[in-house]
């Protein structure tokens, strides 16, 4: 039997190190649908095998958490020439920098093991940057039974001038769409490639983005363009118009056979309207795997309104500032929640919810309060940077001896002209209550603007603040109307409401623009980070007024 073990263990191994990214046995190659199958098989039992190992050693460290922050607390100091796991050296050598300005980015994904040796060792090891990919399989596959089936994910994502590896990257089998897909010159022209792959396997089980942003703007590629979907599936062939290198659309291309019937299925389905047209065109879905962060909400909700309805959402990972953090072992809750891993990063927290003043004192992970808010301290694995995120969590439950959180709001994305502070999270619920009082209208999207961003040219005496709205069902909006706005800000902010009695204050300047302006902006960022809402820099700012109709 243990011969049997390591005999599925070093074929695996061999299959693993053959399809690294851009090794013989990816995408590239030309293997039959057998050999994927045997590969995927293959996968799953020693995927089976290093759950095991992972659980152990989640529960391990989640029954002591001060142990295993002191061991990373020892490591970081061993740099230092420190013996002990001494906090207030630590703190010395490290003193608590501000907080960045973008209030946290995408999760970097961990670094890829070299070999199929240290893929062995990783895949049972305490600290194996496989745990959080491992873990998310685990919970996967148990509650979507069907969701690991080969090819049978579809992913979308692109960042500028790399391709970052999938959630399940230690299980390529998993994925229909090419990596190279994501690899192409712009995000426009990827999600594009994407969903014409995802369009061509009618089995999918789920689908799967870095950001709900993406799977919302892949999706909006479906509403826009797909009479020119259905024609590249019919001819095997991309769109002309895609700007490819040319030797990427022949490789793309390669893998592409015209398929006239899902064309014909896609133009059916496509004419029925959107409402429920990703469970119509891939009926055996089960499950939508995204990243829902701070300021990525509104398109999460407007995936469940329209062409994902009736799919459950899970959220596998919480990540901010290049690091990974915590995973998400609960996809059945509504509200996405976190186990902080305590030997993924060594984090402390600032006490910030109500009350929480004074000189800023950082407690542990152990020592964090159930129904508490946090702002998020992270130090690199390298221990050259110890610094405030400007994340905060709330601390919802325990697991073992580990916090489980959930994100509340980017302090950075705060409104703040006079020391007001309108949180990120606030202002959108206020938005969507001027918006429910237009006649028609429905929200697309927004960013706003403090008005000392245009200087003189917000053509106001007045700090006050401007916003950027994208509305679908009306063309333009009166002045009363778009006073609501200001009047449901004066309402849900009494601090607000009393600078704009005292004219401290000017009335909020509403402009509507044009359609797609916002998808454009992300495009042109190329950013895998959440859609930033108040915008700190001139030149995404300057470019949504360019896109100003109203």
């Amino acid at each position: 039997m243990l011969l049997a073990g390591l005999a599925v263990a070093l074929a695996l191994l061999l299959w693993a190190w053959r399809c690294r990214p851009g090794g013989a046995g990816s995408w590239g190659g030309r293997r039959g649908p057998w050999g994927l199958v045997l590969r995927h098989w293959l996968a799953l039992r020693v995927l089976g095998r290093a759950v095991g190992c992972q659980r152990w050693h989640l529960e391990q460290a989640s029954a002591a958490v001060r142990r295993s922050q002191e061991r990373l607390l020892l490591r970081l100091l061993g740099r230092a020439g420190a013996a002990e796991p001494d906090l207030g050296v630590f703190r010395e050598h490290h003193p608590l920098a501000r907080r960045g300005s973008h209030g946290g980015e995408a999760p970097a994904p961990p670094a890829l093991p070299t070999g199929p040796w240290a893929l062995l060792r990783s895949c049972c090891t305490a600290d194996s940057p496989l745990q959080g990919p491992v873990l998310y399989l685990d919970v996967l596959s148990r509650v979507f039974p069907e969701a690991l089936s080969p090819r049978g994910t579809a992913r979308f994502s692109w960042a500028r001038g790399c391709s970052l590896p999938a959630a399940a990257w230690p299980l390529p089998t998993l994925y229909c769409t090419p990596e190279e897909a994501g690899t192409v010159p712009s995000r426009a022209a990827a999600l594009y490639v994407q969903l014409v792959f995802a369009l061509r396997e009618r089995a999918l089980r789920a689908l799967e983005a870095g950001l709900a942003s993406e799977l919302y703007d892949a999706l909006g590629v479906l509403r826009a363009s797909w009479e020119g979907l259905a024609q590249d599936l019919a001819l095997g062939k991309l769109s002309p118009r895609l700007e490819l290198p040319e030797g990427t659309r022949r490789r793309l291309e390669g893998l592409l056979a015209p398929d006239a019937a899902r064309a014909a299925e896609l133009r059916a389905e496509c004419a029925r309207g959107w409402d429920g047209v990703a469970r119509r065109l891939w009926p055996r879905l089960q499950v939508v795997v995204v990243a829902e962060p701070s300021g990525e909400q509104l398109y999460g909700e407007a995936l469940r309104e329209s062409e994902c309805q009736g799919l459950p959402f899970y959220c596998p990972f919480y990540g901010t500032a290049g690091a990974l953090l915590g995973v998400n072992l609960w996809p059945e809750q509504p509200d996405s929640r976190y186990l902080l891993c305590p030997g993924w990063a060594f984090c402390e927290f600032l006490p910030a919810g109500p009350g929480a003043e004074g000189p800023p004192e950082t407690v542990l992970l152990a020592d964090v309060e159930q129904g508490q808010e946090y702002e998020l301290v992270l130090t690199a694995q390298a221990g050259l940077s110890r610094c405030r995120i400007g994340e905060v969590l709330k601390v919802a439950e325990f697991y073992n001896q580990c916090p489980v959180v959930g994100p509340v709001r980017r302090l950075s994305q705060t409104l703040s002209v006079r020391g007001e502070g309108v949180p990120e999270e606030r202002f959108y619920r206020s938005l969507r209550r001027a918006v429910a009082m237009w006649p028609g209208a429905r929200l697309v999207d927004y960013v706003c603007a403090e008005s000392s961003l245009l200087g003189a040219s917000s053509g106001a005496c007045a700090p006050h603040y401007q916003v950027f709205v994208e509305l679908r069902g009306v063309r333009d909006l009166s002045e009363a109307q778009r006073y609501k706005l200001d009047q449901c800000l004066q309402e849900d902010f009494p601090v607000y409401k009393t600078f704009r009695l005292k004219g401290s204050i000017g009335p909020v300047r509403l402009h509507l623009v044009a359609a797609g302006a916002f998808r454009e902006l992300r495009d042109a960022a190329g950013s895998p980070g959440p859609m930033a809402r108040v915008l700190r820099e001139r030149r995404p700012l300057h470019f949504i007024q360019s896109r100003v109709v109203s």
